[in-house]
């Protein structure tokens, strides 16, 4: 993915519903779905999904800096999932569904954790995890762009608004 600059990785569930959100956020560029976060060289699906690999399933995704930023995006991520959920979002379970910010610089890392902060502060016990960024390992092209590709809708992410416009 070129712009690593303006480069995101996210992991919160199913990539197929956070590439459904990220997807419509203003100033999203480009994104793509994948593996990240553990300790198997180009995983198939299959082999994630027995959790032997310690990936999780992420999005990457690049973005226009004069339209939105690494904050706004990292916001909705957490609007979109639940991020007090510990190895699963809704009905699917394994450490593939893990919560997690895979931060590419230090920017990244303590806006995630900032955010984060905010979040506890307000009573949630918050299962996210902030960790360095590793390669990204691109999942199968039926994959990517699913729920476009199959007329289908997210059934583990919803929008619930976490942030306040004050915050």
């Amino acid at each position: 993915m070129s712009n690593a600059e303006n480069r995101a990785i996210f992991a919160s569930g199913c990539f197929w519903g956070t590439e459904h959100f990220m997807k419509q956020a203003p100033g999203v560029l480009s994104i793509r779905v994948g593996y990240s976060g553990g300790h198997v060289k180009n995983p198939p699906y299959r082999e994630v999904c027995r959790g032997t690999t310690g990936h999780a399933e992420v999005v990457e995704l690049t973005w226009d800096p004069a339209i939105t930023d690494y904050e706004t995006l990292a916001r909705l991520f957490f609007e979109t999932h639940d991020p007090t959920q510990v190895n699963r979002q809704g009905p699917d379970v394994g450490t593939q569904y893990r919560s997690a910010v895979f931060y590419l610089n230090e920017e990244q890392k303590a806006t995630a954790e900032k955010l984060i902060g905010m979040l506890e502060a307000q009573g949630l016990s918050i299962a996210t995890e902030v960790t360095a960024a590793g390669p990204v390992y691109e999942a199968e092209e039926y994959h990517q762009d699913y729920y476009a590709k199959t007329g289908g809708s997210p059934y583990c992410h919803t929008y619930i608004k976490r942030f306040t416009d004050q915050d």
